[in-house]
């Protein structure tokens, strides 16, 4: 999917399109955007307002999908935000590599949310009985259950390797297998799924 980029703040747009060197299209107004399908749509949040959830039902209609960026990000904007239908929210200054991830999680179907309100809204997601959840666990092995524990409480995968005495890199591995086991496409689905 190629990425569309709309910001009413010209340092923003320079900072993403630092982020993303290429493979980007710049439009200069939201009614520009109306026009795209099947578009990875980046936008800063102050050029939604204060008609976001019409602007995200206008570019969902033609099946983009949008990444909205904030430069004061909100937990509650967040929540909002995904319930109207947005894959992604973040901070609109963030690392580039933040922005590329995003982008790639986005383009391969998975919900992107800023990493410390992931662990916010893997917090608020109401428990399931312990019994339940072992049972769900049944096709992991002896570590892939232990680190699956540790994700669901919102642990990042760097603190997973120093809490199992394990690299980072391995953590991943083990992730990536749970997640295929357990079909969830990322820790907020393993939360979910776990919680």
């Amino acid at each position: 999917m190629d990425v569309v980029l709309y910001s009413d703040d010209i340092n923003l747009l320079t900072h993403w399109e630092k982020a993303l060197h290429k493979n980007y299209d710049v439009v200069d107004s939201l009614e520009e955007l109306y026009n795209f399908e099947k578009k990875i749509i980046v936008l800063n949040y102050s050029a939604c307002k204060p008609t976001c959830d019409d602007v995200l039902k206008r570019l969902n209609s033609k099946n983009n999908r949008v990444l909205v960026l904030h430069k004061v990000p909100e937990f509650e904007v967040a929540k909002k935000l995904l319930k109207l239908g947005a894959y992604g929210y973040g901070n609109a200054l963030m690392r580039d590599h933040f922005i590329v991830s995003a982008i790639n999680a986005i383009k391969e179907g998975m919900i992107w949310l800023y990493p410390e309100f992931t662990s916010q809204l893997i917090l608020e997601i109401p428990a399931q009985k312990e019994s339940s959840n072992d049972e769900l666990l049944n096709s992991l092995t002896t570590r892939e259950k232990e680190v699956a524990k540790l994700l669901k409480e919102s642990f990042t995968y760097k603190e997973v390797a120093e809490h199992l005495n394990i690299s980072p890199r391995t953590v991943k591995a083990h992730a990536s297998q749970i997640y295929s086991k357990l079909d969830v496409k990322d820790r907020l689905g393993l939360a979910l799924l776990l919680k």
